[in-house]
């Protein structure tokens, strides 16, 4: 072989053994790693005291629509939307949208928002649960919508996640999401116009994430529609919903799933609804990715 070949040989090989020594370094030493953590251990950390006096202040926007803001277990204001039917009724079942992330608690009312449209549909769901006789209600999650931070941004605390193994904030944000929702419906078991026994939580992706974590730890939740929750492992096992899947026993659940979704395998949402404990559970797997077909809202039709 001449010189020059074996030169630019090496030249090619070393770049390549550079980025594989790099990659293993990161893997060793960055990466997050599984870490199981036992169930009894995952519920105490989501252990939360509501205030005596949230604030609750609403303000009404027309249509049966109220915008409102309260004070959350850790004093953190939260906002969101609440809407009822056009006919009265003396006591209204209650749906609680959980967005997808990213998303502002708008998209449960609106096709389009800030100009961009609502792919995930969700605004469907709620017109269907309209028609029903159900009051629909979201927040916004952390680091979300309103809630939004500049000096954290949502990306920042992903990038963190995956390429610097720092979980800290991100476990954070959706348990203490999950918290937010439980103050919400501990105020809607105190209204004399909610039936707070009939209570269904709906959610798309992490909305699904969220919802799922919910009803495992609230036993007043009745129903779940968890629309293509992504697959959430032991890296981040304190807000995994397969760790506490065992803990849905009284709610019916729907989980819809995608063929194709890049955020969950089959296999994964196979594992995840074979250990959801209800007896009163179906499982339904759509063709597409994980923005699913718009015929997905006839399988929550039937579930209302």
């Amino acid at each position: 072989m001449s010189k020059k070949l074996k030169f630019t040989t090496r030249m090619i090989l070393l770049p390549g053994l550079a980025i594989g020594c790099l990659t293993a370094l990161w893997y060793t030493f960055v990466a997050l790693k599984e870490e199981p953590v036992a169930r009894d251990a995952i519920v105490a950390s989501y252990a939360y005291q509501t205030p005596a006096d949230i604030g609750m202040s609403m303000e009404e926007i027309g249509g049966g629509q109220f915008e409102f803001s309260y004070r959350s277990f850790d004093g953190a204001l939260v906002n969101g939307r609440i809407s009822y039917p056009s006919v009265k009724q003396e006591k209204y079942p209650v749906l609680v949208g959980m967005a997808a992330m990213g998303r502002g608690y708008q998209r449960w009312w609106v096709d389009s928002f800030k100009g961009r449209p609502t792919v995930t549909r969700v605004n469907e769901i709620t017109e269907l649960a309209s028609e029903k006789g159900y009051v629909v209600v979201a927040i916004d999650a952390r680091f979300h919508g309103t809630r939004k931070d500049p000096n954290r941004t949502l990306a920042s605390i992903m990038n963190d996640l995956h390429y610097f193994g720092d979980k800290r904030d991100y476990e954070a944000m959706i348990r203490d999401t999950v918290l937010d929702y439980r103050v919400l419906m501990d105020w809607i078991a105190q209204q004399p116009d909610l039936d707070g026994g009939n209570l269904t939580l709906a959610g798309y992706s992490m909305g699904a994430q969220v919802a799922l974590l919910a009803s495992a730890l609230d036993p007043r939740v009745d129903r779940v529609i968890a629309m293509v929750p992504p697959h959430i492992d032991d890296k981040t096992a304190v807000v995994a919903p397969r760790n506490l899947a065992g803990l849905i026993k009284k709610p019916g659940v729907l989980l819809i799933t995608a063929e194709d979704d890049e955020y969950a395998s089959k296999e994964d949402n196979l594992q995840l609804y074979d250990a959801i404990a209800s007896a009163d559970k179906k499982h339904q797997a759509l063709t597409g990715g994980h923005i699913l077909p718009g015929d997905y809202i006839d399988a929550v039709r039937g579930w209302l």
